[in-house]
């Protein structure tokens, strides 16, 4: 899953670009410009899948954009976070039996788990592998406001 979201921006006023997400209901945002209000969109589709995680709720697969669309992605941390998570959903795995094949603790996996914890890639790396997943970095240019 490739874990860029289609956004929509509109002008609320002079001084205010509004920002949402169709995808993630109630996850909007906005800002004084375009440029502001894309940056602030990167947070809050942040806390929306970090929620979603610590929550237990899924987390949905962004759809193609539509036309006017801006693709925001979620920061990196928590992208592979949501990437582990949903790979440990899908295992049907226990915590304390990932744990046993990561050669850990139960406590470590929950930490792994948490978007809230620091993770070194790595880790989160070889878990993915133990799940039969990998995490793939891209990179892309920035869309100019």
């Amino acid at each position: 899953m490739r874990f860029l979201y289609p956004a929509e921006l509109w002008h609320a006023g002079p001084d205010e670009v509004v920002i949402s997400f169709r995808d993630i209901q109630g996850c909007h945002t906005s800002g004084t410009d375009e440029a502001e209000a894309l940056n602030e969109a990167q947070d809050a589709l942040e806390e929306a899948i970090a929620g979603r995680i610590n929550r237990g709720d899924s987390i949905p697969t962004p759809s193609t954009p539509l036309p006017g669309e801006y693709l925001v992605a979620v920061p990196t941390e928590t992208a592979a976070k949501a990437a582990l998570v949903l790979a440990f959903r899908e295992s049907g795995l226990t915590l304390l039996s990932l744990a046993e094949l990561l050669g850990t603790d139960e406590e470590t996996v929950r930490r792994m788990l948490d978007p809230r914890h620091d993770t070194a890639s790595s880790h989160i790396g070889r878990a993915l592998r133990i799940l039969g997943s990998e995490l793939v970095v891209e990179m892309r240019e920035l869309v100019s406001a």
